[in-house]
């Protein structure tokens, strides 16, 4: 190439005995003008036809090959490349130039292969998490940990080019280090190992919900990192936990309630004691009109009839034999409503007990499961039961226990001593 730029050059007179210095150096800008050119058209031709066939295509995952700028930063390797192999031969006169600028271009390729093993690793990344696995088993941690001997690697070649050395060299001379290493990158080793152990064990998965008083977390995981763990909490605030943490600390993990789509509703009703009777039988007509436990009471009042006869009890004591009281009537009408309420688990448990009495009252303490774990519908199921339970527990002549209050104190003062209990 240079010995043709020559001949043409010998003919202007101007340049007599500086024909072969200026061939070399059009040469190289000839070089140059190619690399570019070379750029352009790949870049406007070759990566245009390559993403239009792949946007046609049905398979939509590779698509993110387009989008993650995959094939554009190939486009930035040729011009390096071909100055890189073109440029001792353009500049054979300068070898010292050409030295400069062959490592220069050398370093270019290595970064921009750097970046397009960055964006390929971010790629496939986003195509793993297109799968049902992902929301089971997160790999974001060896994502990042691929990325950093990506990087580690990167610089290693360019100071091994730099210096002129082989990376063997290097990075043999790095092993007297690796104390210093291993101090430097504890946080990444220990979060690497900790993130093996969550994602082999499947104790976390993005989108969890898990709490963890001691770090004020209360929300659902967003990212497993290589040294962090990300969580969105239920009032927006965003918290980062270390990864490790999760191992050596304990948390609660709400997936189970998410997997078996049942919340659980635990929550008592105080009964005033004083307001617990056996039922008249004129109490058990009017409760036997109640939907829910009609059947019930009928079915029980006469098996205790049948038993109290059979025993020969006296009846004209409320102690002797067995009879119905209202709040055992309550508590059977309670789990009746429960099982009839369209939005009750009913292949989970579904229970209503009786609880120790305190001072408060007795507890009665309803066990079910809501078949929708949606927090704001959940609520709402939740209190609309609670407030039927709350105004229906006067039909069964009981009463809602409460501490009395200053109002309490003052309509009795109001009342006289005459009026008073």
């Amino acid at each position: 190439m240079i010995e043709v730029i020559s001949k043409y050059l010998e003919k202007l007179p101007l340049i007599t005995g500086y024909e072969q210095q200026l061939a070399s150096v059009i040469a190289f800008v000839a070089v140059i003008i190619i690399a570019f050119m070379v750029h352009f058209a790949t870049k406007g031709i070759v990566i245009r036809l390559i993403s239009a066939f792949i946007l046609r295509t049905k398979n939509k995952l590779d698509d993110i090959f387009i989008s993650r700028g995959v094939f554009k930063r190939i486009t930035y390797l040729t011009p390096a490349a071909i100055i890189y192999y073109l440029t001792p031969n353009a500049l054979n006169l300068y070898p010292t130039v050409a030295e400069v600028i062959t490592t220069i271009a050398l370093l270019a390729m290595v970064i921009v292969i750097t970046s397009i093993l960055d964006a390929l690793i971010d790629a496939l990344g986003e195509i793993y998490k297109t799968f049902e696995i992902s929301k089971q088993i997160s790999i974001t941690s060896f994502i990042q940990l691929f990325k950093m001997l990506l990087y580690f690697l990167s610089i290693i070649a360019i100071i091994s080019i730099i210096l002129d050395q082989s990376p063997a060299t290097l990075i043999a001379g790095l092993g007297a280090m690796t104390a210093v290493l291993m101090l430097v990158f504890k946080d990444p080793i220990m979060g690497f190992a900790a993130g093996i152990q969550l994602s082999s064990n499947r104790m976390v998965s993005p989108g969890d919900w898990i709490e963890m008083p001691k770090y004020g977390v209360d929300g659902d995981i967003m990212e497993i990192g290589l040294t962090t763990v990300k969580i969105r909490n239920f009032d927006k605030t965003i918290t980062t936990v270390p990864t490790q943490a999760l191992i050596g600390d304990s948390f609660k993990n709400w997936r189970g309630m998410q997997e078996t789509g049942g919340r659980r509703i635990k929550r008592s009703v105080y009964i005033n004691l004083n307001s617990i009777h056996f039922c008249s039988e004129s109490d058990l007509e009017r409760y036997g009109k109640i939907q829910y436990i009609s059947e019930y009471i009928e079915k029980k009042h006469q098996e205790i009839t049948q038993h109290n006869k059979a025993q020969k009890v006296n009846l004209e004591s409320l102690a002797n034999g067995r009879r119905m009281t209202n709040i055992g009537i309550f508590r059977n009408y309670i789990e009746a409503y429960l099982l009839n309420h369209p939005s009750i688990h009913k292949n989970l448990t579904v229970l209503v007990r009786q609880l120790k009495p305190t001072e408060n009252g007795l507890p009665i303490e309803v066990y079910a499961f809501t078949n929708d774990t949606n927090w704001k519908k959940y609520e709402g199921i939740q209190s609309d039961i609670f407030d039927h339970i709350l105004a229906v527990a006067r039909e069964f002549d009981l009463s809602v226990f409460q501490n009395p209050s200053g109002a309490d104190f003052s309509a009795l003062m109001l009342q006289g001593p005459e009026k008073q209990p």
